[in-house]
């Protein structure tokens, strides 16, 4: 049976949101999670990102060890995302630490005497650290003694296989449930799908578990797609138009699929005045601490990078992500596109993919070494993220059915804002497929998409008359299509499975069953409408102050903007000397309501937002001298 605190654990909880975090009220499902937990019961959480996870075991944490039910051991696989939650807890007068490699020995063995004695509240790890038989058998001495309170599983959907970020090490985290069968496990994800969330119970076994499941949505995120043309200048256009003011622009996340893209990306962003920085796992580790370390503490820092970075960056104010690359699948997509406006504030999800976008992710699939169920698995997920970027509807409504959740269009997507013109590519895509069909018919061999378009479009090449292509019955029957329209098609045509592409033979286009149903015209094939690209600007940092820099500024005025400036000054020193980033000091919107109300006396502060006990009397004072002398 799960252990159980005291009656009263309800009104702890809210005691220790107050108190401990200078919260009035729990946001959401907060509340009934945290109730289930301190009561000693198993939970499988999905919040999104933003939504307040981390409270959800740290409030419990607090209220079952003040119960006297010992420590909570927190599962996370990220170094980075221990010492920022750690430092804090520290901040908000909290008992918690971490072991991981960037501990000496004696700094370690210090943290597990705390440890064994119980002076920790939350103790973060690693999951390969966790199951270790050093580490168990600390972990057997705590539960004899009645000390070890909660097990805490972070980015959970690390532990499935079809997952995003599957992590094998986190597969041997069944010896928590079957070596403390009493102690309460919860695990927690911002993004699992149906079949990644039966996986995480099985896995992790929690069958008995209560599951919660918050809203995916996040409205303050507006999602674009766009057609990838010339990408680099796209971009531009994009973070000069949305995301630069004339004193500078926002923080934001660039997604590259290779190592090479993030280094000229990151380069050709700094030759056009913008503040960026490479990521990805081929640099020396000191450099990508460095880097990251820098995107953390410092404004207006723009991360170039692969998939590598991102899981468990806690950064409130990242105004935008962008993808000049098309991710594996719409999980990636969510999870990626979800470090932007964790703070509630407008931020914007832009993303450019092409008809080689899909072909190079089919093709990681076709030569992946793994089982045909996981290929075909990989392949729905694919085909949910292309439908997506194909969708002529809201993107939103889109995004949320995958997860299960129905919605209404949003108005704040590009479609909604937009509506993109629609024309009808079936006759197109019967074209293309009989010009295929014809051309393996003719030659005994398969062709790539850019000779399949030339025939349908009547262009002559040398390719062509070398297999006397000319003569085939569909060469030039659709001249009126562009080649742009027509790689539209293809693009769809792969994403319903009516088209294949075959990886082993130089990315060559095959018929499929589904194909059939095209040609007949059975299916009907709707696009939306190629637009012109407006002409880059060549302008460093856009002029323009329409940004969502500005869109996203808090509102004051006056007195109290130069107070709200003088309070992030002050606390830019404070984050420095603590060697933390500043959000972890006071959130913007905490800053903002200090200002705002201008208080003078310690007495004036209390009830603040985000201003706790601890935090209260560790800056009260200067708080007041800062806005005093603003």
């Amino acid at each position: 049976m799960p252990t159980s605190a005291a009656p009263t654990a309800l009104s702890a909880a809210h005691t220790v949101l107050r108190e401990v975090f200078g919260y009035e009220q729990f946001r959401g499902p907060q509340q009934a999670i945290i109730d289930h937990v301190v009561d000693g019961g198993d939970a499988l959480v999905l919040m999104p990102t933003g939504g307040g996870k981390s409270l959800c075991y740290q409030v419990p944490a607090i209220v079952r060890q003040r119960a006297g039910l010992g420590i909570t051991i927190v599962v996370s696989p990220l170094i980075a995302l221990m010492h920022d939650q750690v430092g804090a807890l520290h901040e908000s007068g909290v008992e918690a630490a971490f072991l991981n490699s960037t501990l000496s020995y004696d700094e370690a063995s210090d943290v597990e005497r705390r440890l064994l004695r119980g002076e920790i509240t939350l103790l973060y790890a690693a999951p390969e650290r966790i199951t270790t038989p050093r580490f168990l058998s600390q972990l057997d001495s705590l539960h004899e003694r009645g000390m070890l309170s909660l097990f805490a599983i972070d980015e959970a959907h690390c532990v499935s296989q079809w997952g995003h970020d599957f992590r094998p090490e986190y597969r041997a985290l069944t010896v928590l449930h079957e070596r403390y069968a009493g102690v309460p496990r919860m695990a927690l994800t911002a993004t699992a799908d149906a079949t990644t969330r039966a996986d995480i119970v099985e896995r992790l076994q929690l069958q008995d578990a209560g599951q919660f499941v918050s809203s995916f949505d996040r409205p303050n995120i507006r999602y674009t797609i766009v057609e990838k043309k010339e990408v680099t200048q796209q971009l531009l256009r994009f973070i000069e138009r949305e995301h630069s003011t004339p004193q500078g622009h926002d923080a934001g996340v660039v997604y590259c699929q290779s190592r090479k893209r993030v280094e000229e990306l990151a380069q050709t962003l700094c030759e056009n005045g913008f503040n960026a920085l490479p990521y990805h796992a081929g640099l020396d580790a000191a450099v990508r601490q460095q880097h990251q370390d820098r995107f953390l503490r410092e404004e207006g820092i723009i991360m170039c990078a692969t998939i590598a970075f991102g899981m468990g960056i806690d950064k409130p104010d990242v105004r935008f992500v962008a993808h000049v690359d098309m991710p594996k699948n719409i999980e990636g997509y969510y999870q990626e596109t979800g470090r932007a406006g964790r703070d509630g504030a407008a931020a914007n999800a832009w993303m450019a993919y092409g008809l080689q976008d899909v072909v190079n992710q089919r093709r990681m699939i076709d030569e992946s070494p793994a089982s045909e169920e996981f290929k075909q698995v990989m392949v729905g997920k694919l085909d949910a993220l292309l439908g997506l970027a194909e969708a002529i509807d809201c993107r939103r409504v889109r995004l949320l059915s995958y997860f299960g959740q129905a919605s209404t269009p949003c108005g704040n997507c590009d479609n909604c804002l937009t509506p993109p013109a629609v024309w009808d590519g079936t006759d197109a895509a019967r074209k293309l497929l009989s010009t295929i069909y014809r051309v393996q018919q003719a030659s005994g061999i398969s062709f790539g998409a850019g000779h399949i378009m030339d025939i349908l479009r009547g262009k002559t090449s040398d390719k062509i008359s070398q297999f006397g292509h000319q003569q085939i019955s569909t060469f030039g029957i659709g001249a009126e299509f562009s080649e742009q329209q027509l790689r539209g098609v293809l693009r769809q045509l792969i994403a319903i499975g009516a088209l294949a592409v075959d990886a082993q033979a130089f990315n060559t286009l095959q018929l499929t069953e589904s194909s059939r149903a095209v040609l007949r015209g059975e299916v009907p094939i709707l696009l939306r409408q190629a637009t012109a690209s407006a002409p880059a600007s060549r302008s460093k940092r856009g002029a323009s102050g329409s940004g969502s820099a500005a869109k996203a500024a808090i509102a004051l005025e006056g007195g109290a903007l130069r107070r709200f400036e003088s309070l992030k000054a002050w606390r830019t020193e404070v984050a420095r000397e603590h060697n933390l980033p500043a959000y972890v000091i006071f959130h913007d919107a905490t800053l903002a309501a200090i200002a705002e109300r201008q208080p003078a006396t310690l007495e004036e502060l209390q009830g603040i937002s985000g201003l706790g006990a601890r935090k209260l009397e560790a800056y009260g004072a200067e708080v007041l001298r800062v806005c005093t002398s603003a």
